[in-house]
C-alpha cells in the first residue's frame, strides 16, 4: 500500500523546492569567502563580520520550528510564494546595502524565506512520491543540503573575482525572481489546512531555546564560556528547550508533537544528521580560511580547489540515492562516517604553513565523498520509520537541530581556530603568521575528526526502517 498524495506536476514542484532551498543553503556560506572584503569595505572585525553567517543560521533555528504551524495555517503556493518574495526583498537590501548593519539586516530576512521553504521541501517531497521512488528523490534531497552551504564558496569566489560580493545578492535575487515567476503558480496544495490554535508560550520557549543556544555559541568565537554573554543566553536556552520540550508532550495540539523521538531510527538518523551538517559547516569556514589566509591563494583559486570535492558529493549523492532501497542506511552510513573519520586524520596530520595543496585536496574528496553517504540515508531512514501524519513535525524537529549542528560547527570551528593558534603561538612564538595560523586551523580539525567518530560509533546502531503507512 502506498499512501503518497497524487499531484499533477511532482518533479516540477520538486524541482522549485529544491533549487528555492538550495539558493537558501548556498547563502548560509556564501559570505565566507567575500568576509576579508566586506570586512575591509565596512571597517568591522572578523568577530563581528562572522554575524552575517551566524545571524543567517539564528534566524534559521528560530523560524524552522514554526514551520510545522505554517503548513496547518498556510497552503503550499502561498508558503512558496511568501518565502520567494521575503528572499528577494532581504538580497536586494543586502545587495544595495550601504552599511553593515544594513547588509545584516538583509542577511536576516533572507534567512527567514530559507527557514520557510527548507522544511516545507521535506514534508512536500515525502508526500508526493511513492515509495519505490522515495530513496532516488530523496538523494537529491541530501545533495541540496550539502552542495548548498558546500559550494557556498566556491561559487562566491568566481562571482567575487568577476564582480564584488555585492553581486552574491544580485545572482541570489535573480534565481529567486525566476522561481517567483515560473514556479508559484503551479504549486498544488498538499498541507492540511487546519489552522490549529497557535501557542504563544510555545513560541516564546522556542525563539528562547532555539536562539539563546545559537546565539551562545556564536558569541563563544569571541569569548570565554565564563563570560556572562556567553553562559547567561546558553543557560536560559537550554532551560526554555527544557520546558518547551515538556509543554509539547502536555498539549493535545502541540507546536512541534516531539513524539517524533520515540520513533528509534528517527532519533538515531536526526543524530547523524547532526553531526554531518556540524561536519560540512566547519570545514566550509576552515578551508576558505585555510587556502587564502595560509597558503595566500586569491578567492577564485580557493574557490576552485574545493570543487573537484564538491563535484565528487554532486556525482555521488544521486548514485547513493538510487542504490539506497538495495544497500540501506546501515551499510552507507556507517561506510561514509568512516571515510570522514580517516579524512579527518589525514587533514591533521598534514595541514601546516607548507603542505602540498593537492594533498588537501585529496584528503577533502575523500570526507566529501563520506559526506555524500551519511545524509541522505539518515536522513531517509529516519523520516520512513514516521507515519506520514508526522512528517512535518519530524521534518520541523530534525532541520532545527540541523540549522543548530550547523552554527554549533560555525562557533566551534572558530573557537577552536583561535585557541589552537594561541597554543601554537606560547609554544613557538607569533613570528610567522602563516605558521600559527595553519596550527590553528590544524587544532580545530580535531572537532570534526571527533564529531566522526562519534557519527562512526551511532552508525552502528542503526537499523534499516521500513516506512509505515497508518
Amino acid at each position: 500500500m502506498d499512501s503518497h498524495l497524487k499531484v499533477g506536476h511532482p518533479n516540477f514542484m520538486a524541482a522549485i523546492l529544491m533549487i528555492g532551498t538550495f539558493i537558501g543553503l548556498f547563502g548560509e556560506t556564501a559570505l565566507n569567502m567575500a568576509l576579508t572584503n566586506i570586512m575591509d569595505d565596512f571597517s568591522v572585525s572578523a568577530s563581528i563580520g562572522q554575524w552575517l553567517t551566524t545571524g543567517y543560521l539564528l534566524v534559521l533555528a528560530i523560524l524552522v520550528p514554526l514551520s510545522s504551524y505554517l503548513v496547518r495555517w498556510f497552503t503550499t503556493r502561498q508558503l512558496v510564494s511568501g518565502a520567494l518574495i521575503v528572499s528577494i526583498v532581504g538580497a536586494l537590501i543586502a545587495a544595495i546595502a550601504p552599511s553593515f548593519s544594513v547588509l545584516l539586516i538583509g542577511r536576516l530576512i533572507q534567512a527567514i524565506g530559507t527557514g520557510v521553504f527548507l522544511p516545507l521541501m521535506f514534508s512536500v517531497v515525502l508526500m508526493i512520491f511513492p515509495m519505490h521512488k522515495r530513496g532516488a528523490v530523496m538523494g537529491i534531497v541530501g545533495l541540496v543540503i550539502t552542495a548548498g552551504p558546500a559550494l557556498g564558496p566556491t561559487l562566491s569566489g568566481l562571482i567575487i573575482s568577476a564582480s564584488s560580493w555585492n553581486f552574491i545578492f544580485v545572482v541570489m535575487m535573480i534565481l529567486n525572481l525566476i522561481l517567483l515567476i515560473l514556479g508559484a503558480p503551479k504549486m498544488e496544495n498538499v498541507s492540511n489546512i487546519t489552522k490549529p490554535k497557535i501557542d504563544i508560550l510555545s513560541l516564546i520557549l522556542s525563539t528562547v531555546a532555539f536562539g539563546g543556544i545559537v546565539y551562545a555559541l556564536a558569541t563563544l568565537a569571541e569569548l570565554p564560556l565564563s563570560d556572562w554573554s556567553v553562559w547567561v543566553p546558553f543557560a536560559a536556552g537550554i532551560l526554555a528547550l527544557i520546558l518547551f520540550t515538556v509543554r509539547q508532550f502536555k498539549m493535545d495540539e502541540p507546536m512541534i508533537n516531539l513524539t517524533v523521538f520515540k520513533y528509534p531510527m528517527f532519533a538515531v538518523g536526526t543524530i547523524l544528521m547532526f553531526a554531518t551538517l556540524f561536519i560540512i559547516l566547519s570545514v566550509a569556514i576552515l578551508i576558505p580560511l585555510y587556502f587564502k589566509s595560509v597558503l595566500a591563494y586569491t578567492a577564485i583559486v580557493a574557490g576552485l580547489l574545493m570543487l573537484p570535492a564538491n563535484f565528487l558529493n554532486i556525482v555521488m549523492s544521486p548514485v547513493v540515492g538510487s542504490s539506497f532501497d538495495k544497500v540501506g542506511a546501515r551499510v552507507f552510513t556507517r561506510l561514509g562516517f568512516t571515510l570522514i573519520t580517516i579524512a579527518a586524520i589525514i587533514l591533521i596530520m598534514i595541514i601546516s604553513a607548507s603542505t602540498p595543496v593537492w594533498q588537501v585536496v585529496a584528503a577533502l574528496c575523500i570526507l566529501f565523498v563520506g559526506v555524500s553517504m551519511t545524509i541522505m540515508p539518515a536522513q531517509t531512514n529516519a523520516m520512513n520509520q514516521l507515519p506520514p501524519q508526522l512528517y512535518a513535525d519530524g521534518s520541523a524537529a530534525m532541520n532545527t537541530l540541523t540549522q543548530v549542528a550547523g552554527a554549533a560547527g560555525t562557533a566551534v570551528a572558530i573557537t577552536l581556530f583561535t585557541a589552537g593558534q594561541n597554543k601554537y603561538i606560547q609554544e613557538f612564538g607569533a613570528e610567522v603568521p602563516a605558521d600559527f595560523l595553519a596550527g590553528g586551523i590544524n587544532f580545530a580539525f580535531y572537532a570534526v575528526l571527533i564529531t566522526g567518530i562519534v557519527g562512526l560509533i551511532i552508525s552502528l546502531f542503526i537499523k534499516n526502517s521500513r516506512p509505515l503507512v497508518k
